[in-house]
């Protein structure tokens, strides 16, 4: 964790931002930064942009900006698209769009939003409701083409349609089972008949021999034969 800076310090940062400051102004400015610089002259540059002028009244009334307290690379940022995700993860449309409001509000790229809503689609609901991944990218394409403000519509439909679907991990979850057998076992040994035969010598090595599209017997390598990855909830099928 970083230490705050001390008064001295952040005065000679405020300092290079060539912004004259009341004795007033500056202790207002020194309360609110509490040592985090970042936070100075974010909040300078707030108030000089929307008012012209960095005075107590400016700074208190940038402080009420959304747009000032919505720091696109700090805490709240990242706070906001989390309780986003939560909320259509609880299946809470109201709260999902309450977040996607704030968001939206403050001039969150749409394009971020909606890349989050397709890995969404794919982690959270996956096979319980296919169509999601479909409107996810939906949406995603619609930011794209569309932009501000409308395609705010379109993240109001995504968001929607995404808290209301049924929810399950089984893929992701398949995957992530999968990825720690690679990095345990490295690459093991594909079976001889799934592998791929474009010479006579692969053949006469009896590579692909026995191969059968509809084949019961696992295509696992041999060391992973009872291995199991995917685990379909209820309707998923196996």
């Amino acid at each position: 964790m970083l230490e705050p800076l001390s008064e001295e310090s952040l005065r000679a940062i405020v300092a290079r931002a060539k912004v004259k400051l009341s004795k007033d102004t500056f202790d207002w400015l020194m309360g609110y930064a509490n040592g985090d610089a970042r936070k100075a002259l974010t909040m300078l540059e707030g108030a000089k942009t929307l008012y012209g002028k960095v005075t107590v009244d400016t700074l208190n009334k940038a402080l009420e900006s959304p747009h000032l307290r919505y720091d696109k690379k700090g805490d709240e940022h990242y706070d906001t698209i989390s309780a986003f995700i939560k909320s259509m993860r609880a299946s809470q449309p109201d709260a999902a769009m309450y977040y996607l409001a704030r968001m939206v509000e403050a001039g969150e790229d749409p394009l971020f939003i909606a890349r989050r809503m397709v890995i969404f689609a794919s982690e959270d609901i996956g096979l319980a409701q296919p169509t999601a991944l479909v409107v996810a990218n939906a949406v995603f394409r619609a930011c794209e083409v569309i932009g501000y403000p409308e395609c705010a519509i379109n993240l109001a439909h995504g968001a929607a349609y995404l808290s209301n679907c049924k929810k399950t991990k089984s893929a992701y979850e398949a995957l992530r089972e999968a990825q720690a057998d690679v990095h345990k076992y490295g690459n093991l040994p594909v079976p001889k008949k799934i592998r791929n035969a474009p010479t006579k010598l692969m053949k006469e090595l009896e590579y692909g021999k026995g191969y059968e599209r509809y084949d019961m017997e696992s295509y696992m390598p041999e060391k992973l034969k009872k291995r199991r990855y995917f685990k379909p909830a209820e309707g998923e099928g196996s």
